[in-house]
């Protein structure tokens, strides 16, 4: 595998989900006189003894408390154990390997007066995978990710614990197995390990990333459903959209044409039946319009882990003549806390929309006795797929508590010297629960659909049989997995594995075949 070489500013999402799945890193050489020139102004301004926040000086509340050039060294130690309170549930590995990237990306801009050893030890952790152990909360994503990159940074300076061929243990021995040494943090070191979006910037990539092959998926579905539920395409005529020119419904009702293509499943145009429920007829408008929110959500991902975001930031000259110091708010979360919140509201309303297509899948009287209520033929001596749609609607309806806002909430902290925070690690979270619960939300839909789809094809002549290019290899996806189910059975088991195939992308990855 090809190294992904950090630069500072042309890291891509794709590379973020490449190094979480083991590509290896390594650092761009051009970038280390940038480095080195920002590590120089550090030790000019300590030799100097001039005040500069988090390098002569405390932090937060204690910025008027200067430090002496005796312990600039130990205030940084201090300041990794201080702020390593994180609590809950530890992060997964590939969450910690996005933080830990996109941390060293920052770095290696050149504004953090760091040595090129922070960066590089950053590296070999990736290389080696050691990942240290991270608690999920207790980021308020104002003054960066303070406690979970807090605990980043404890295992590089030997200790604090970490995973290492699945085994927990301590910083120090992490590091040793792999004949690499705990750093000695210099000044403003430990401030630039923690004082930055990783946490927010990292989740968020992996978030993204899958919210932009589930919205493919949910397409997908939607078109399987159509043809279970003898729909129409009339909805996805071109020129419809055209009319409405928003570039992403666009695009849904192109690509919805391409899945269906060939189809011989669908509604001719009927004067009788001339148009569908909405869940079927505005799929365009509403995933569309989810597009929307995606594509804003990798843009504001995409340049936010290509920035500077700690503080202070250094700035130099060529031969350092002219050093400027200057404490600002580039830490503040707000950017990709809103960005999260918008991509939680559009999940929210995916899953939305594929549980109320569940419900007409399983309900005879909504679909007009097209399918038997509840997909199966021996209805009240079994259930068939009526409890698919109680789950999909228990996710559905916890999704909107979780879709509120977490941007719009705000605590004041640090004797009120922070006193606006963004709230975006909780967006972050919330909004990878939400994409769960679609992802699982529109597994059933895909299996119920392809059941539908079973019973359709009985009352059909072969001709009429055949399904459209991209659902017909959905269809065979589902039914690797899933067989017709003839008899009441648990259904768990196969939502999982299904589930498991939209996850990784295996449905999106039809829209390669058409």
């Amino acid at each position: 595998m090809e190294p992904i070489i950090l630069s500072g500013n042309q890291l891509t999402i794709d590379q973020v989900i490449a190094v979480t799945k083991g590509f290896p890193v390594s650092l761009d050489p051009s970038v280390i006189p940038s480095i080195q020139r920002s590590r120089l102004a550090v030790e000019r301004l300590i030799s100097e003894n001039r005040i500069a926040y988090g390098i002569t000086t405390g932090f937060g509340r204690f910025k008027d408390k200067v430090i002496t050039a005796e312990q600039v060294k130990q205030l940084q130690v201090n300041l990794l154990r201080s702020h390593a309170v994180g609590v809950g549930p530890l992060l997964d590995d590939e969450i910690v390997r996005a933080m830990m990237l996109v941390r060293a990306n920052t770095l290696a801009l050149g504004f953090s007066g760091v040595r090129i050893e922070v960066i590089q030890l950053l590296i070999d952790m990736l290389n080696h995978s050691i990942h240290p152990c991270i608690p999920s909360q207790g980021s308020l994503g104002a003054s960066g990710d303070l406690a979970p990159l807090a605990h980043m940074g404890l295992v590089m300076i030997g200790e604090g614990t970490a995973r290492y061929h699945g085994q927990v243990m301590n910083g120090a021995e992490a590091l040793a197995q792999c004949g690499l040494n705990p750093l000695q943090l210099g000044p403003k070191e430990g401030l630039a390990i923690i004082n930055g979006t990783s946490q927010m910037v990292g989740m968020g990539a992996l978030t993204v990333h899958r919210a932009a092959n589930l919205s493919l998926t949910a397409d997908i579905a939607a078109c399987l459903s159509i043809e279970a539920l003898y729909g129409t395409d009339r909805a996805l005529d071109p020129r419809v959209h055209e009319l409405r020119p928003h570039p992403r419904q666009i695009d849904c009702a192109a690509f919805m044409r391409k899945v269906l293509q060939g189809s011989q499943m669908l509604r001719s145009n009927d004067p009788f039946n001339v148009q569908d429920a909405y869940t079927l007829r505005c799929v365009p408008q509403v995933h569309g319009a989810i597009r929307d929110a995606i594509a804003y959500t990798e843009w504001v991902i995409g340049i936010e882990m290509n920035s500077v975001n700690d503080n202070p930031i250094i700035f130099c000259d060529q031969d350092n003549n002219e050093i400027d110091v200057i404490s600002a708010g580039n830490f503040h979360g707000e950017p990709v806390a809103i960005a999260m919140d918008y991509l939680k509201l559009a999940l929210t309303e995916l899953g939305n929309m594929s549980e109320r297509r569940i419900a007409r899948l399983v309900d005879a009287d909504s679909n007009g006795g097209i399918l038997p209520m509840f997909l199966t033929e021996h209805g009240g001596l079994e259930s068939g797929m009526m409890i698919a749609q109680y789950t999909a609607a228990a996710l559905a309806s916890e999704n909107k508590v979780l879709a509120h806002p977490a941007s719009a909430d705000s605590i004041p902290t640090s004797a009120n010297v922070e006193d606006h925070v963004s709230m975006g690690a909780t967006a972050v979270r919330q909004a990878q629960q939400i994409l769960e619960h679609a992802e699982m939300i529109i597994t059933i839909e895909l299996i119920l659909a392809a059941q539908g789809i079973d019973f359709r094809k009985r009352s059909l002549p072969l001709n009429q049989q055949q399904q459209g290019k991209g659902t017909s290899a959905a269809y065979h996806l589902i039914r690797q997995n899933v067989p017709f189910l003839q008899e009441d059975t648990s259904l768990a088991p196969y939502i999982e594995k299904v589930r498991q195939k939209v996850a990784d992308g295996s449905f999106a990855a039809i829209s390669h075949q058409l």
